[in-house]
């Protein structure tokens, strides 16, 4: 089992997060979203939480961000390719084993957690 981390510019290893086009079905805007940021087709599978988070925009200032986080498969690991963008710099796959050390933000370790607990019930 391999999970895909993408990499911010202040250090930290996330999830992949995008918006929903008007009107678009929230797995079709996942695995759309996913594919645009990381050229990984993916089967949506569990929505794992709902966050709310405060971040920081250069020109627009402290924006409230509303996420949803998803579990999705992804079955072909080589494709993973990172799209440009002004605010991530990386994107890889981690080993289960390497998680643990990786540099997140606190609020999306749980997220983390309860996806490597749904992946080990189904292995």
């Amino acid at each position: 089992i391999l999970l895909a981390f993408v990499h911010d510019m202040f250090g930290y290893w996330t999830l992949s997060k995008g918006h929903l086009n008007q009107g678009e079905e929230t797995k079709v805007g996942v695995a759309r979203e996913i594919k645009e940021e990381m050229s990984l087709e993916v089967k949506v599978l569990d929505h794992l939480a709902d966050n709310e988070y405060i971040s920081s925009d250069p020109e627009k200032g402290k924006l409230r961000k509303q996420v949803s986080y998803f579990l999705a498969e992804a079955r072909d690991k080589n494709s993973l390719k990172l799209a440009k963008s002004g605010g991530l710099d990386e994107a890889r796959w981690f080993d289960l084993s390497e998680v643990a050390g990786l540099k997140m933000y606190d609020d999306v370790v749980p997220f983390v957690t309860k996806a490597i607990k749904i992946l080990s019930i189904k292995k």
